[in-house]
């Protein structure tokens, strides 16, 4: 009996290890190329969920680098078809968890063939817990790097946003300078930004205020260094939070301040006035009797206030804003001067600001072979041409900083480029006199301890369906300072707000702005108290 139990021990031992062996044969033959397939995929998965994408910082007054663009380890939810031997199970358990349609669920995951498809980016702590106690076959936990921008909302159509399939692929910047730079991103490179985080959130704090106040359909600030270029801010209303971009309208992805074209009405006059001057046409002293009114073209052109103001000087016009002194100016400079020196401004031309998709406006009415002397009319008060924000400020910056045209740029990486000389000193001196006195006039925009130079914009919006001209009004107002050494030039715009003019919206909205990036920089006042 004893030697019974001894062999059938015997047997039972020898039954086991042939039943590993074959187990082992099946593992290492049989699937031998399943595993190793697998291994592989799974090895690239999580090698590419672990890529670092580099990393976007902006900036303070001390130079401080301030993390604004980032990435982040986020929790995602994963199938690995092959090891799944029923679908339609695993779809009905799991489909409305993670908000898929269940059929749709079946098509991705019946694919024996498939190691890693994505089911869920950034899931919830509530379904991953409940995706753990299911416990369902082929089903996956993980992680994955994802962008994150801790400020949200700030900045935002600077910094752009990244996209994500699906269907798992790398991380690809879809708008601003993720997408600008997505090359150089892709591979880990860090990217420094010129955007102040106080200047910019003081921009962003001042035109949700407007947008609230004023009703308004949108809205841009641009701040910018004239010296060098440097963009300091860049915001738009509406904006959006790029952590969570898809959850906005598409129309929230036009970036206003370089995709907008619009005329900018008669914070266009001392861009005329510069081209005048520079050519030696007129002198901020020339004089012309102001009627109220002139006749192109058998088209009348009135001042904004349809008032004759009789004799007045350059500066006058300037200062009161006046349509008719305005085209004397532009025809004492004549078409072709005219013409010649908003293209040295940059106008009609893209300014090359690094950003995507910059849109380059248009000076088609006065380029045409049979153009109208009421085309240059109206440009010598900002209708009839069609501009950007990025390059109104441009030109001003190049008024302000001596003469030089400079290329707008974020990345700092980027060195100050001289784009050309448009006007000589002693015209960019006496054109920011002009703008100082018409400040100094009105008083809405003065600063009691600084020059500032500046000039509002209050234009009528085009009627792009029926032609002519809409009852709404675009606000503009452009200005610099201190005159003495400019810090800063600031472009403030609002879209279609419930008021008439300017002067009750973008020009007290400026002197707020102003006071604070002075106040901010420590700037020494540059203006004696009388």
């Amino acid at each position: 009996m004893k030697k019974f139990r001894t062999i059938l021990l015997y047997f039972v031992i020898l039954l086991l290890f042939g039943i590993i062996e074959t187990k082992l044969y099946h593992l290492q033959v049989t699937q031998r190329e399943y595993y190793i397939e697998k291994a592989h995929a799974l090895g690239e998965m999580k090698e590419r969920l672990a890529l670092r994408r580099g990393q976007i910082f902006i900036t303070d007054r001390n130079s401080n680098k301030i993390p604004a663009s980032t990435d982040k380890d986020y929790p995602i939810i994963y199938a690995v078809p092959k090891e799944i031997e029923d679908p339609e199970e695993i779809a009905f358990s799991l489909a409305s968890l993670i908000d898929w349609e269940e059929e749709e669920l079946i098509g991705v995951i019946d694919n024996p063939d498939s190691l890693f498809r994505l089911l869920v980016d950034k899931a919830s702590e509530e379904v991953l817990a409940e995706v753990e106690e299911r416990d369902l076959q082929g089903i996956h936990i993980d992680k994955k790097k994802h962008r994150f921008y801790p400020f949200e909302e700030l900045a935002s159509h600077a910094l752009g946003f990244v996209g994500i399939n699906k269907e798992y692929n790398i991380p690809r910047g879809l708008y601003g300078i993720e997408k600008e730079y997505n090359a150089d991103l892709s591979t880990g490179e860090n990217l420094e930004l010129t955007i102040d985080r106080n200047i910019q959130a003081q921009s962003e704090r001042i035109l949700k205020e407007l947008m609230e106040n004023f009703s308004a359909d949108g809205g841009t600030i641009i701040v910018q260094e004239p010296q060098t270029g440097k963009i300091l801010a860049l915001a738009n209303a509406p904006n959006f939070d790029p952590n969570t971009y898809s959850k906005f309208p598409i129309a929230s992805f036009l970036n206003p301040a370089v995709q907008n074209i619009y005329e900018a009405g008669s914070v266009f006059k001392p861009i005329t006035m510069a081209a005048g001057i520079d050519t030696g046409s007129i002198t901020p002293e020339t004089t012309y009797e102001d009627r109220g009114s002139i006749t192109i073209n058998g088209e009348e052109i009135k001042n904004w206030d349809e008032k004759a103001n009789g004799v007045i000087t350059m500066t006058n016009v300037i200062e009161g804003s006046v349509n008719t002194g305005a085209v004397f100016a532009m025809q004492k400079t004549g078409k072709k001067d005219f013409l010649s020196y908003l293209k040295k401004f940059g106008f009609g031309k893209i300014t090359e600001v690094d950003l995507p998709d910059e849109v380059g406006g248009s000076l088609e009415n006065l380029e045409r072979k049979h153009n109208q002397d009421i085309d240059f009319a109206a440009a010598s008060f900002g209708q009839g041409t069609a501009v950007t924000p990025i390059q109104l400020i441009g030109a001003f910056s190049s008024i302000a900083n001596g003469g030089k045209l400079m290329r707008p740029y974020l990345n700092t990486d980027k060195k100050p480029n001289v784009i050309r000389r448009v006007i000589d000193k002693e015209t960019s001196r006496k054109v920011t006199e002009m703008m100082e006195s018409a400040v100094e006039k009105a008083w809405v925009a003065a600063l009691p301890q600084y020059k500032i130079a500046g000039k509002t914009g209050t234009a009528q919006i085009a009627d792009l369906t029926r032609g002519g001209y809409t009852d709404e009004f675009n606000h503009t107002y452009i200005g610099f300072g201190p005159t003495s050494n400019p810090r800063f030039t600031a472009l403030i715009k609002l879209v279609k707000p419930s008021a008439e003019l300017a002067g009750r919206t973008v020009v007290p909205a400026f002197r707020e702005l102003a006071q604070f990036i002075l106040s901010y920089y420590n700037v020494p006042p540059d203006k004696i108290s009388e």
